[in-house]
Formats: C-alpha cells, structure tokens, sequence
C-alpha cells in the first residue's frame, strides 16, 4: 500500500508538466485521483494511465470562467463523497510586455489573473467551507519563485503578480484556520523542465541562456514538486502549514 493510500486528492492542470508528473505519483502512491484538465483531455489520460479506473477520474474546467472552478468542486467532491487533498496547480503564462498594445496588456493580464488567481481563490474557499464541516484537510499550492523575486522575463508580469496572489491566499488560510485542522503549504519552484518554461526560454534567448544563470546548471525535474506535493499531501508534518518550500536547485536562497 502506497503512503497515500485511501486519500482522495482533487489536482488541477494535470495533463502537463508539474500536474502530469504529480498525477503519475499520486497513482503509484495510492490515491483516488481526480485529475483536473483544461482543453488537454489526452494529457490526462496519459499522466493517469497507469492508475487503476476505480482510483481515478477525469474532471474538465476551462478555470478562465470563474462558475467552472465551483463546478468542478462540486462535480469532484461528488465522485467518492470526500475529499482529503486539494492540489491547486493550473496555470498559465501569457506573455505581454509594459510596451506592448494596450489590448495584448490588457488581455494578458486578465487571463493570468483569472486563471492562476481567480480559479484556485474561488476552489480554495470551497475546499476550505468543506473542510471545516469535516474536520480539516490538506491544501497545496504551486506558486512560484517569480512571485518573490519578480520574473526575469519582462513580459511575464502578470504571471508573476498572479503567483504572488495565489502565495498571499494559501499563507492566509494557513494562519486562520490551523486549529480547525486545515494544513496548507506552498511550493515555490524555480525554472522546472516544462512545456511552459521551454517556451518562455525562447523569448529570453533560448534554454542554454537561461540555464547558464542556475547555481546546479540544470532545471527542476517535474517529478521533484510531484514528490513534495506528495510528501505534503501524506500529512506527517503538519507544523510545516504555512510554508513555502523554494525548489530551485539553490538558484535563488532566502
């Protein structure tokens, strides 16, 4: 049995990247996981493939309309009539610099913050109301170093800022609500091997450029957040609610 076993855990943006490789580990770990997508629905197929049927379901929300994120709570939550885990980990990195036209700012903007910030608020608060009819839980969430040090790519303003809400929110409802048993943890990644990172990487002069500026000389594998998101959602150390844990390869040190 798995360290997971018998926990249900909800994870947003599974088809790609960090949400891929946390749903293949959640699997193998045990959980029934409910494996959240956008428009990717065979991206979550795959990164759930080796999960049994019985232990997996396959959710769709387009999380740039907020009433999807209610929705998918409630279709979730429907499945197996509890959820343990919630893993807020959708998002998305449209590009627009201060420069840019006025519409490309402003749609860039409004996106990042619907998706990154809106969405998981809007999760979140359901997960918290239900958790606190049912005696705690356990919350997750994927920010990232760029919310603290600012990005290094001018035009991913609005990624940035959107990370820093989503930091400012699961911080906030670890110090409220402690006592009634809700944990919840921030995971703060640096450059990590994804499809969204290999993209950025072009517009800043390509991968070699970027990776030249990281202390180890590579990026995070996906798998390394899979395994903390993991650890996380076990909930053998409760007194690390509140935290955010850097995985940066020692590139940025606070």
């Amino acid at each position: 049995m798995g360290s997971l076993s018998g926990k249900t855990i909800l994870l947003t943006g599974a088809s790609k990247g960090i949400g891929c490789a946390t749903a293949e580990l959640l699997g193998e770990e045990g959980a029934f996981v409910i494996a959240h997508y956008g428009s990717d629905r065979q991206g979550a197929i795959e990164a759930t493939k080796d999960i049994a049927d019985d232990h997996k379901l396959l959710l769709q929300a387009d999380l740039a309309h907020p009433v999807s994120a209610r929705k998918l709570w409630q279709e979730a939550l429907a499945w197996r009539g509890s959820i343990d885990v919630v893993v807020a980990n959708a998002a998305i990195m449209p590009e627009a610099a201060f420069t840019d036209s006025d519409e490309l700012w402003d749609s860039t903007w409004e996106s990042a913050l619907a998706v990154n910030a809106t969405a998981p608020a809007l999760l979140l608060r359901e997960a918290v109301n239900y958790f606190l009819k049912n005696s705690g839980g356990t919350i997750i969430g994927i920010s990232s170093w760029a919310a603290q040090r600012g990005s290094g790519n001018v035009k991913l303003g609005a990624y940035s800022a959107s990370k820093a809400a989503i930091a400012a929110l699961v911080k906030t409802i670890a110090r409220a609500y402690g006592r009634d048993g809700i944990y919840a943890y921030l995971i703060s990644p640096g450059v990590v091997r994804t499809g969204m990172s290999v993209t950025s990487a072009i517009t800043q002069g390509g991968e070699d450029k970027i990776t030249a500026t990281l202390a180890m000389g590579e990026w995070v594998p996906p798998r390394e957040i899979a395994e903390m998101v993991a650890f996380l959602a076990t909930g053998k150390n409760k007194h690390l609610s509140g935290s955010t844990i850097d995985i940066n390869g020692a590139s940025y040190i606070r």
